[in-house]
């Protein structure tokens, strides 16, 4: 199961098993994104090539813009998928808590 909720200050929230059955759903969200924005990976437990891809293609996007996505909360496997594949040099992963960025 994968659930991906958008919290009132912006924050994306991602949960479950992001793979290829769920890019339509998460390309729902990312695509309305066009602020730096916080994504929580505290509940994700898995994600694979395709989930990748949208996280990408959303940061190719805003980075065009001067804006990009803030990964946050990830859990090891998770975090070793980003850096088996290099997006952790692509990414900016805070792994401190911090507050939400407000979405403007």
């Amino acid at each position: 199961m994968f659930s991906i909720n958008v919290g009132d200050d912006g924050e994306i929230h991602l949960s479950g098993r992001f793979d290829a059955s769920r890019v339509e759903q998460a390309e729902a969200v990312f695509n309305r994104v066009t602020n730096t924005c916080r994504v929580n990976f505290s509940d994700l437990q898995y994600i694979s090539s395709a989930g990748l891809g949208v996280l990408l293609k959303t940061q190719k996007r805003l980075s065009a813009s001067g804006h990009s996505l803030v990964l946050i909360h990830m859990n090891k496997l998770v975090r070793d998928v980003f850096r088996i594949a290099r997006f952790d040099l692509v990414f900016q992963i805070d792994e401190e808590q911090s507050p939400p960025l407000k979405m403007s």
